[in-house]
């Protein structure tokens, strides 16, 4: 098999992993960490040229920071901030 196919058939399974695991919001600590990653990695495979690896990175990252926006916008403003006693 050709390595490409290998590498869009691992792109697609982890594509498929996220959609199911859409319907909950990691905490925002990791959704800013891993689309920062994401980023890096995204810009590194376009610097390789390597098509899978950019479309998977790039994905990443939008899903990170949408989880970013989705964790802030269901929660008031007064319940973002770790209040100290």
């Amino acid at each position: 098999m050709e390595p490409y196919l290998i590498g869009v058939a691992g792109m697609l399974l982890i594509v498929a992993g996220w959609i199911i695991s859409l319907d909950t919001i990691p905490s925002p600590r990791l959704s800013l960490l891993y689309g920062s990653g994401s980023i890096l990695l995204s810009l590194y495979a376009f610097m390789l040229g390597d098509p899978v690896f950019l479309a998977l990175n790039a994905a990443a990252s939008g899903i990170a920071f949408y989880n970013l926006y989705r964790a802030f916008r269901d929660k008031p403003a007064w319940r973002r901030v770790k209040r100290i006693p």
